[in-house]
């Protein structure tokens, strides 16, 4: 567990996420409650899951605009995969939007594969609609 607080936490997050609508620190310390949620933290990012029996879902990985292209993100995914399997998971989901190329490119280099699709999933700020990527991972 991260001891960022949530308020710093929904400062990255709104930044990150411009084009749809950060979580607020209301949202995120309401998430940390459950004892199945975690938060694993780098300066400058965190991600969030949660672990249900054997199975993990990456709620969200958000890096602070001026700190995305160094790894911070790639660090991030990492610690949660090893949170979640420490967790007990064997596999691992998430969602993405369809055109956030960057976070796609980044979970296929880990390994994850494209399992499914939601059509028209994600509301855009200007009211248009993405669709979520459904991806999954093996957890060793």
């Amino acid at each position: 567990m991260s001891d960022a607080s949530a308020d710093s936490l929904s400062e990255i997050h709104v930044a990150a996420f411009v084009a749809t609508r950060g979580w607020s620190a209301d949202e995120i310390a309401q998430l940390q409650t459950s004892p199945l949620v975690f938060t694993v933290a780098q300066p400058n990012g965190f991600a969030m899951g949660r672990v249900v029996v054997d199975e993990a879902e990456l709620l969200t990985v958000a890096v602070a605009p001026e700190a995305q292209g160094h790894g911070i993100g790639e660090k991030l995914l990492q610690d949660f995969e090893c949170t979640a399997a420490d967790r007990g998971a064997t596999r691992a989901f998430l969602e993405v939007a369809d055109d956030n190329a960057a976070a796609r490119a980044l979970y296929r280099k880990a390994g994850w594969s494209t399992c499914g699709q939601r059509p028209a999933y994600y509301t855009r700020s200007d009211g248009t609609t993405c669709d979520a990527i459904l991806m999954e991972k093996h957890l060793t």
